[in-house]
């Protein structure tokens, strides 16, 4: 046989819900100690946070959803003296902070110790910051991958084919914490509904040093935080955008709050005719759409209780690209996600010392796809769903110099999946499949994912040093039933006369396989189809993450952020796609071993400039066997010992972009992507008769030339099995059309990929079919805040 290899959500606990933020409850008097209604402009350039809040009539502020850091406090309130201060955001337990005006004949200006906000010295691990001005100024992005775009970003993060992201060479790792509800199934394009970068007002990534609470999806953590601050009254705001590919979408949210009540709406659509990547760069039958709708309601009984509800619903549709012979013989293959979901969650504050967190969700989602009657060479239908029900109960201490936080976690996935395929004709299986294949092959089943944890942490400071360490038990119950002990430790030291923050970290991880297709791979149906089909159940991966690094500051505009790490990964996770659709079975390789290095440049106002610079290198490799997947016929016949570079290792990755403020109402910005390209495992046929293994290459390359163009088989290094490197130029341009007190209407422009290289992001090989990233391009945005 030669080939058959077969949200979001708003959240209901805005209080607790990141793993290290806390709330900031302001108090502006005057010299009598009465309210003063005014605005708090409050920054932390470390977290990229910045924003202008107005207290109440009576001078209060609440501040949620803070990650920790040093934050600068200003008030300029007019016949009143200026006020400057810094706060430090340590415990996820509320602070209450009274700023106290002076009279204009103070002649000063009250300075309360001005700090670097560049820089955290009581961060433990190396963490990423993601801050609303670099949501709002992203460049452009296809309708359905605008929040991936921004985690790739970062360093150490990497894009295979329709957006599926890889932190640190993990595949199917990524764990979306979305105000505190954590999504672990696959979110990208393919896989799932779109999480809408405009919804998202803050991110926090992490890598490494990952905080005891999270478990099961380990290879990168990225909590987003999609609820803005409450503001009496009404307050919203209205995106527009459009570009090539006949894209154009709309997004819409509004808040109102009125006394202890916020009520919020919000809903967007978006369509394109480039929604994945195509295997091709003629992009056939490739257009989608996505879009969804939500509410939140949020309410404080008293300063120590709060509840919240949410309910939101999306959808995605969309077609599979084609490839030429497919798009002559008019095939159409479409799929879609529907997912909807609903969270309740209560919050309460025994004292000044704990507090408790209670959080439940369930949601529905389903995946369906579907080939007509002249797809080839194969027709495949299949409708996947599940119902999830989580559960989540937490507290918080607040002792002295530890903050100790314990919890425990239920989740529960009910999957159901249906597979369905037909192979035309005999002389179509003759063509592409063993004459043992059956033409048609039927698949149904269901089984619970029952998933059970429990944990504590610990920060520490003491001095100078601060010690995030903590303990994790992990129960994991569907083909296997299997449980561990993860101990974390994440420990840094700063040293105030050099301004550096030197760091190190130990994760110990357990990783559930991917769960998209893994009843039908791990069963005795699928062994069926070939009598040396390889079938085994899939491990979950058991491994350690080891980091070390150091964050300085120069002149308090420039940070420079340089990490090493290595990781040692058992049953190494990993996906065997069917060719280009986007269906896929988990596998796990043996094991993998994994390092690197990392560095970033953070330019903050020098000058009218801002930006960064970001470099990462990275080495993997994955030692066979093989477990899981659905490899039958010749594929099955996999090597037992040995291994090959990990389908992520990518050496160089170069993320960059500067953006000058021409005017206080105008900027512009340029950017810079190298990467050196990709791993690909392409089996060319053996010489035969007289032709030497040079003319048979030469003869095989030109055959691939002719199914997928020259213009993608000239990006291929056949010779060192890699992709060659690409290079790409953007450039952005940005203007406030009107802005006042309460209106602000803003227009962006953006050119992509503007050196209009062919990227190759992924080839066809043993585990993947072929990805074309986009050719030159052009975005527009018009956004409006009131």
């Amino acid at each position: 046989m030669k080939r058959l290899g077969l949200l979001v959500l708003l959240c209901a606990s805005p209080l607790f819900c990141q793993s290290n933020s806390g709330e900031l409850r302001i108090k502006v008097i005057d010299p009598s100690g009465l309210g003063v209604k005014t605005t708090i402009q409050i920054a932390s350039e470390a977290n990229q946070y910045h924003n202008a809040l107005a207290t109440s009539d009576q001078g209060s502020l609440d501040v949620q959803r803070l990650p920790y850091g040093i934050y600068q406090l200003e008030v300029r309130q007019p016949g009143f003296a200026a006020v400057s201060a810094s706060v430090e955001i340590r415990s996820s337990i509320p602070i209450e902070y009274t700023i106290r005006l002076a009279l204009p004949s103070v002649r000063q200006t009250v300075n309360v110790s001005a700090a670097n906000t560049l820089i955290d010295p009581d961060q433990a691990g190396s963490v990423n910051q993601v801050g609303s001005n670099f949501i709002q100024d992203r460049l452009g992005s296809i309708p359905g991958r605008s929040l991936q775009d921004l985690v790739n970003s970062q360093p150490g993060w990497l894009y295979e084919g329709n957006a599926v992201l890889h932190p640190r060479g993990s595949e199917y790792q990524t764990q979306f914490v979305i105000d505190g509800i954590p999504l672990t199934d696959n979110r990208s394009p393919s896989f799932g509904p779109e999480i809408e970068a405009d919804d998202v007002k803050s991110m926090t990534i992490y890598t490494a040093g990952i905080p005891a609470e999270y478990g099961r999806k380990m290879g990168g953590v990225v909590e987003l935080n999609t609820i803005q601050d409450s503001q009496t009254g009404f307050r919203g705001q209205a995106v527009f955008s459009g570009g090539s590919f006949d894209s154009a979408g709309a997004f819409a949210q509004g808040q109102y709050s009125w006394g202890a009540n916020t009520f919020g709406v919000s809903a967007s659509g978006d369509g394109t005719a480039h929604y994945l990547n195509p295997v091709v760069t003629q992009n056939y039958t490739n257009r989608g759409t996505v879009g969804d709708f939500s509410v939140n309601y949020q309410r404080d009984f008293t300063p120590n209780d709060r509840l919240t509800m949410s309910v939101r619903h999306e959808l995605s549709r969309y077609e599979l690209p084609n490839e030429d012979i497919q798009e002559s013989a008019g095939q159409l293959q479409t799929a879609d996600n529907f997912e909807t979901m609903g969270i309740i969650g209560y919050d309460h504050t025994f004292s000044s010392h704990m507090v408790a967190d209670f959080r439940a969700m369930v949601r529905d989602s389903a995946n369906d796809f579907y080939s007509n009657p002249d797809s080839t060479p194969i027709l495949i239908t299949q409708h996947n769903w599940f119902r999830e029900a989580y559960f989540r109960a937490s507290t918080t201490i607040d002792h002295g110099r530890h903050e100790i936080k314990a919890g425990v976690e239920s989740d529960n996935i009910f999957l159901n999946e249906n597979f369905h395929y037909v192979i035309p004709n005999i002389q179509t299986q003759l063509a592409y499949f063993d004459s043992s294949t059956p033409l048609t092959f039927s698949f149904m089943a269901n089984r619970p994912d029952l998933e059970q944890a429990a944990f504590v942490q610990d920060l520490v400071r003491i001095g100078d040093w601060t010690i995030n360490a903590g303990v994790r038990w992990d129960h994991y119950q569907l083909i296997l039933n299997r449980q561990a002990v993860q101990p974390r430790l994440a420990i840094s030291r700063y040293f105030p006369d050099a301004g550096i923050v030197v760091h190190f970290s130990y994760d110990r991880v357990f990783q559930t396989p991917s769960f998209e297709n893994i009843l039908l791979s791990s069963s005795t149906a699928a062994a069926g189809l070939d009598t040396i089909s390889l079938q085994l159940p899939v491990q979950p991966s058991e491994g350690n993450y080891y980091e070390a690094g150091l964050a300085k500051v120069f002149l308090n505009k420039l940070r420079i952020d340089a990490n090493y790490f290595r990781r040692m990964v058992n049953n190494y996770a990993d996906d065997d796609q069917i060719e280009n659709t986007t269906i896929s079975y988990p596998i796990a390789f043996e094991k993998a071993i994994i390092y690197g290095a990392e560095g970033k440049l953070t330019l903050v106002n020098w000058r009218r400039f801002s930006g960064f610079a970001s470099y990462s290198y990275e080495v993997g490799n994955a030692w066979f066997p093989v477990t899981g997947g659905l490899f039958l016929g010749d594929d099955a016949i996999l090597p037992t010992s040995g291994h090959l570079p990990d389908s992520q290792d990518q050496r160089n990755t170069v993320r960059g972009r500067l953006r000058y403020q021409v005017t206080p109402r105008l900027w512009i910005a340029g950017g810079i992507q190298y990467d050196t390209g990709l791993p690909f495992d392409f089996q060319c046929p053996s010489a035969s008769g007289s032709q030497t293994p040079q003319q048979a290459l030469q003869q095989c390359i030109a055959g691939q030339a002719q199914i997928y163009g020259s213009d993608v088989v000239d990006r291929l290094n056949f010779d060192l099995g890699r992709i060659l490197p690409s290079f790409q130029v953007s450039a952005s341009g940005g203007m406030d059309l009107y802005k006042s007190e309460r209106i602000n209407v803003r227009f962006q422009a953006d050119g992509e990929n503007l050196t209009n290289v062919v990227e190759v992001i992924d080839f066809g090989g043993l585990f993947s079919g072929n990805a074309i990233g986009p050719s030159r391009s052009y975005a527009l945005r018009l956004t409006t805040s009131f």
